[in-house]
């Protein structure tokens, strides 16, 4: 993690375009009596047409952009998955909805492999807000994988109804959450305020409604005595997507992808400052109000809030593990031995053996990162999790 001092300046016309979201979301403030939920900050910098993290035009995935995510690693991400999502859909129908795309890699690397497998979707679609990662996306697939553009298209939003496989790699970290702070008089929510003097600032006030019910509700006891001060979150968005969902899907699996911990370590001790950090230009900082529109701002994921919603909106939580036990039952240690023909000491596998190494070890993305597969109507011995299940932690 660095200092705010510490990072890379960003150029004159990056620093312009924070600039304009910065007024805007001062606007904003205004317009809402002066403060507004850390919540609602987070939705407007990422979000905010034509201006937001992921509405702007800057380069956000791979070496080149502000960070990586695993399909972006090696397309052994993907060709694992692949064999996930066709069960899922043999199951159900031959349908899939990625979440998000990214960048179009892991949707290119989905189609390439489910064609190996002789199980391509009759439709593959990409639920995408944003128009210009619409475009990068429809760039890839054009230029990677033409031949199954006639069966893909792009969605703005659920369904009414879906059977078949949801694909969501890296989505919930970036729903907004609100901040709240635990302390011996009560519970508080962080929000933020804008200065007479400009810039942006933190200011706490008693939280209120649903977002002190659902603190109120955690199964969890959150430290808070004396003066001690404890600062975390809670991802309401995250529910309401699952429970969204919930209503939709038929017959089918949601595959939720992402860093994370169940509720019983994501509120420890050690975790007083809680989770919340911004990536740029593959830096971490918690400067969280600084060059909004130019950081990419997310949050680890409460798996058990996410399968309390599913289970309360009717679906089963069909399994928990982490992404090195999942991607290990999807065959990832079987499709590395087909690089370079099987021979370890060729530049190609080596390359995929290294590649693969960040996926799993422990250390790397292996034990931080999870999958959690949400459904109904599903064989309950689902591929990615006969061994290493962690549903009981939940």
């Amino acid at each position: 993690m660095q200092s705010i001092h510490q990072l890379p300046a960003p150029g004159a016309d990056a620093l312009a375009h924070s600039d304009v979201l910065l007024a805007e979301i001062r606007s904003h403030i205004a317009s809402e009596g002066g403060w507004i939920s850390f919540a609602r900050y987070m939705e407007l910098a990422l979000y905010t047409p034509g201006l937001g993290y992921y509405s702007g035009g800057s380069q956000k995935f791979g070496a080149d952009g502000d960070f990586i995510t695993a399909p972006e690693i090696t397309p052994l991400f993907g060709q694992a998955l692949a064999r996930q999502v066709a069960q899922v859909m043999a199951a159900s129908r031959a349908e899939v909805i990625e979440v998000g795309a990214g960048s179009g890699v892991l949707a290119v690397d989905l189609l390439r492999a489910l064609a190996e497998l002789e199980a391509l979707p009759t439709r593959y679609a990409i639920l995408e807000l944003s128009g210009e990662l619409r475009a990068r996306q429809h760039a890839t697939l054009e230029r990677e994988a033409p031949q199954f553009l006639d069966r893909v298209e792009w969605l703005d939003r659920l369904p009414e109804q879906f059977s078949g496989c949801v694909v969501a790699n890296e989505v919930l970290d970036v729903m907004p959450v609100h901040q709240l702070v635990w302390r011996a008089e009560g519970i508080f929510e962080r929000g933020v305020v804008a200065p007479v003097e400009g810039g942006l600032a933190h200011a706490d006030r008693p939280a209120t409604g649903a977002v002190l019910a659902a603190a109120q509700a955690l199964a969890v006891q959150v430290p808070s005595e004396g003066e001690y001060e404890y600062v975390s979150e809670l991802c309401l968005a995250s529910r309401a997507w699952v429970s969204e969902w919930a209503q939709r899907l038929q017959t089918g699996a949601l595959l939720l992808i992402d860093y994370g911990y169940p509720q019983a370590e994501y509120y420890l001790p050690s975790r007083s400052t809680g989770t919340l950090q911004c990536y740029y230009r593959h830096r971490t900082h918690t400067a969280l109000l600084h060059w909004p529109g130019l950081n990419d701002i997310t949050s680890f994921v409460d798996f058990t809030a996410t399968a309390d919603a599913a289970f309360a909106a009717g679906l089963q939580v069909l399994g928990y593990t982490s992404q090195a036990s999942f991607l290990q039952n999807c065959g990832l240690l079987e499709l590395l031995l087909r690089r370079g023909e099987g021979r370890s000491e060729s530049p190609d596998y080596i390359r995929a053996a290294r590649a693969a190494q960040r996926l799993i070890a422990p250390h790397e993305m292996g034990e931080l990162f999870k999958v959690m597969a949400l459904g109904r109507g599903m064989p309950s011995a689902l591929l990615g999790f006969g061994r290493g299940d962690r549903l009981h932690v939940l």
